[in-house]
Order: structure tokens, then C-alpha cells, then sequence
């Protein structure tokens, strides 16, 4: 079987991508893999990475974009289409996926036009505009939420889950989580917030530093910072004499996760995925400027389900968050209640079944 999983611009997209791919090749190491993105999306420094084949294609987003860039927009997704005919008609796929982004955009449109079988993958439950535009071609919307069912066709959407990398649910990775605990026995908490960073939480945590000075020889911090802060926040590690690990980008992250006692991050339903498969206790710091405040929707479900505490971005300081951090680190109880839930939350089966799914509906067309 020929794939292609289309999509991308940040790893909440790509990453569920990612462990579709996986699911396929473990049902045949002989299905074929391609990978279709952007050059300057997060899968141009992956994908490779992860030894899978990519082709590029020219896409912008449009939504809050000025008059002239949604011009621009515009005529780069029809350009994006032709091309997007192009890979179809030399790859000649028997499936394509798209995972959202505007890259998915014109190849899962031109799958449709060359009457390929199609699967939409949407992880959040307010569905973003190019999602909500695919899904009136696509042959099945697979969805993370059931709130999501009113934006689309009820008849071809069906409740998946949200895929989670195997590399993140397995514990026999050979490194394990050694890379990160440095042979001792502190408490790691395991900072990030997306692909990019996040400066609010990069800022907070160097500031909740100055709040635990008395900790500094019992816990130990692993952080994702994006590229523009890696030099500020090693610093205040270095100053303050914390031992850290200060990444601009964690490609390793199923290490990451194995050493962390707690989780700090966003809650993009992605991040919400791994964080709950994993069945770490995690402190949410929602995005405010996501669509519909779809991530303080995210967060708060699994506040209500005991599975996280929650600090929006307008309460976040140093202080704040170094009171979270010495909760959930002197209080064995309280993060075991909070795995506990967080684990009873989190689905490992979301890629078999969209997987599943995508096959079905191919035999089907045949």
C-alpha cells in the first residue's frame, strides 16, 4: 500500500502523522511511507530525521493573516493543488491523510479530484479552518472529541482518538529516560511548551527558580525552550544553581517523558495525548490565544477528572508556578492521584484505529 500523510506547520499536527506511519509499517514493513509539508514547517527537520521521505509544497496559512497576505495565500494554495496533482499522479498513493495545517490543504483536495481515498485527522474539538474545509471532501474526518461532531458530516466522522508516537509509549527505548536523570535521584520536571517554546512559560519557570532555592538539590529540570530563549533560561539555570537540561528542541522527547515526575506545558490536545498515554502529573498552562480557547476547554476537562492542575496564562507567574511545582513534589499523594487519572484518561489505541479506518474505507472504494 502507497500512503500519503499530509499536513504539518507544528507537531500537534505532525506528530499524530507520525505514529499513523508507524501503525502502518507495523501492519507491513512493505506499505510505503510519503510524507507531504512545508519547508518551513516543523516536518522539514523531522520527517528526516525519522528516516521517512518527504515532498514540499508551497502553502501559507490565511486565517489572521492581512488582506495581502490571504491574497498571497490564496494563490499559493492553487499552486500548492497542481503540485499536490503532480505527487498523486507519480506516486500514485492509495490512501491519503491529512493531519491538519494548511499543507494538508491542497493534497488532500487534489486526492479527492484524482478519487483517492481520504482520511482528515482532527485533534482538537474546535476544528481549524482548513480541517472544517476538508471535511466536506474527505471520505472520513477522524476526531479526538466527541464535540467535534457538529462541525462536520456525522455520518463520516467517526471518534478515533488522538494518535500517540509508539517511540513515546514504549519503555524499552535504549537510552530510556538515563539520558535525562544524569545517574542520581533528583526530581525531574519536564518543561515545554510546543515546538517553538513558549515565552510565557519559559519566563515563568526561570522566575518560580527564585521560589525554590531551597530545592535546588532535590529536583532537576529538562526543558524545551525554542530557539530565541535557549541562551536566557540556561543561563538563570546556571546562576541559580539548578542542574538542568536546556534543549531548543527535544527530538528525543519518549526519553523526556520516561525521566519526568511531572509534566509543564501547554494543552494542545497532541501534548494533552502524550501527557495522559504516559500517565504523567502535569500542570497545564493553556494558550489564550488558541481558536475558540480550545486549549482552556482541553485543560479543563482534565482539571475536572482530577488528572491536572491549572494555570491560566493571565495568573501565571514565578511564584504561581513554584507553588505547583513543591505541591506535586512533596506531595507523593497528590501525584499519585493525578497519574492516576491522567492514566485512566489517556488512549494508546487512537493510530490502530484510524488506521483501521483508512483501510476500510480503501477496500471499500475498490
Amino acid at each position: 500500500m502507497k500512503i500519503i500523510i499530509a499536513g504539518g506547520g507544528t507537531g500537534g499536527h505532525l506528530f499524530p502523522g507520525i505514529a499513523v506511519a508507524e501503525e502502518f509499517l507495523k501492519r507491513d514493513p512493505a506499505n510505503s511511507i510519503l510524507f507531504a509539508g512545508t519547508r518551513h514547517g516543523i516536518e522539514a527537520r523531522v520527517i528526516p530525521r525519522e528516516g521517512y521521505k518527504i515532498r514540499f509544497l508551497k502553502a501559507e496559512g490565511m486565517v489572521g493573516r492581512s488582506f495581502f497576505r490571504q491574497i498571497k495565500a490564496g494563490f499559493l494554495f492553487i499552486f500548492s493543488l497542481f503540485q499536490a496533482i503532480r505527487i498523486i499522479t507519480t506516486e500514485r498513493p492509495d490512501i491519503v491523510i491529512g493531519v491538519g495545517g494548511y499543507a494538508s490543504a491542497g493534497m488532500v483536495l487534489a486526492a479527492r479530484i484524482r478519487r483517492v481515498t481520504t482520511v482528515v485527522m482532527e485533534q482538537n474539538s474546535v476544528p481549524g479552518f482548513a480541517n472544517r474545509f476538508l471535511g466536506r471532501f474527505a471520505g472520513a474526518i477522524a476526531v479526538t472529541y466527541q464535540e467535534s461532531f457538529s462541525y462536520f458530516d456525522r455520518d463520516r466522522t467517526f471518534l478515533t482518538g488522538n494518535p500517540v508516537r509508539k517511540s513515546i509509549l514504549s519503555k524499552d527505548s535504549p537510552a530510556g529516560g538515563r539520558a535525562y536523570t544524569t545517574g542520581n535521584d533528583r526530581f525531574n520536571v519536564l518543561v515545554f511548551g510546543g515546538s517553538q517554546g513558549a515565552r510565557a512559560i519559559n519566563r515563568a519557570i526561570t522566575e518560580a527558580l527564585n521560589y525554590l532555592l531551597d530545592l535546588r538539590q532535590n529536583i532537576q529540570f529538562i526543558h524545551q525552550t525554542g530557539e530565541c530563549e535557549l541562551k536566557a533560561a540556561a543561563d538563570a539555570y546556571r546562576r541559580l544553581g539548578f542542574k538542568g537540561t536546556v534543549e531548543p528542541f527535544i527530538y528525543r522527547m519518549s526519553d523526556a517523558y520516561e525521566a519526568a515526575d511531572m509534566v509543564i506545558c501547554r494543552a494542545g490536545a497532541t501534548t494533552l495525548a502524550e501527557v495522559t498515554a504516559t500517565g504523567k502529573a502535569a500542570v497545564l498552562i493553556p494558550y489564550p490565544f488558541a481558536a475558540s480557547n480550545h486549549q482552556e476547554f482541553n485543560a479543563r476537562k482534565l482539571e475536572d477528572m482530577g488528572a491536572a492542575i491549572v494555570i491560566l496564562e493571565r495568573q501565571l507567574t514565578g511564584e504561581n508556578l513554584a507553588k505547583a511545582i513543591r505541591e506535586l513534589y512533596e506531595n507523593g499523594d497528590r501525584r499519585a492521584q493525578i497519574q492516576k487519572a491522567s492514566k485512566v484518561i489517556g488512549r494508546t489505541d487512537a493510530a490502530e484505529r484510524i488506521v483501521d479506518l483508512a483501510i476500510s474505507l480503501s477496500r471499500n472504494k475498490r
